[in-house]
C-alpha cells in the first residue's frame, strides 16, 4: 500500500495535484484502476536529523493509515513534511493531513 519506486513519486509529482496545508505538502493523483489509495512519504534532511525525520514519517503514514479507508477515488498520494511538523503532536498532524485530503476532494465533505 506504498509508493516505493522515485519512478511512482515521479509520476504523481508530475500528472498529479498539489496542495501545502499546515505542516504538509499533498501531491495526489487519481488512480480509478487501483482498489485502495497508495502513501509515499518524503522528508527532506532540511527537516533535521533522522531521528526527526523518522518520527516526521511515523506521523504522517499514521495520519494516512486512520483517513485511507475514506478516501474516493483510490490515489497514489505523496506526503511532504514541512519544518513545521517538528512542532506537532499526533492529532495536530492527522487533522492538518485530514483538512488538506479535504480540500483536494479526496476525502467527503463534512455536513
Amino acid at each position: 500500500m506504498r509508493l516505493q519506486r522515485s519512478s511512482e513519486f515521479a509520476e504523481t509529482r508530475r500528472r498529479g495535484r498539489r496542495l501545502a496545508r499546515g505542516c504538509v505538502i499533498l501531491n495526489w493523483r487519481p488512480r480509478p484502476d487501483l482498489s485502495h489509495s497508495r502513501l509515499g512519504v518524503v522528508t527532506s534532511r532540511r527537516l533535521g536529523p533522522a531521528v526527526t525525520r523518522s518520527r516526521a514519517r511515523r506521523l504522517l503514514r499514521e495520519a494516512f493509515r486512520h483517513l485511507q479507508p475514506e478516501i474516493q477515488p483510490p490515489s497514489d498520494i505523496v506526503l511532504v513534511a514541512r519544518n513545521s511538523i517538528r512542532n506537532q503532536d499526533g492529532e495536530t498532524v492527522r487533522r492538518q493531513v485530514e483538512r488538506a485530503l479535504r480540500e483536494a476532494r479526496l476525502l467527503p465533505q463534512r455536513s
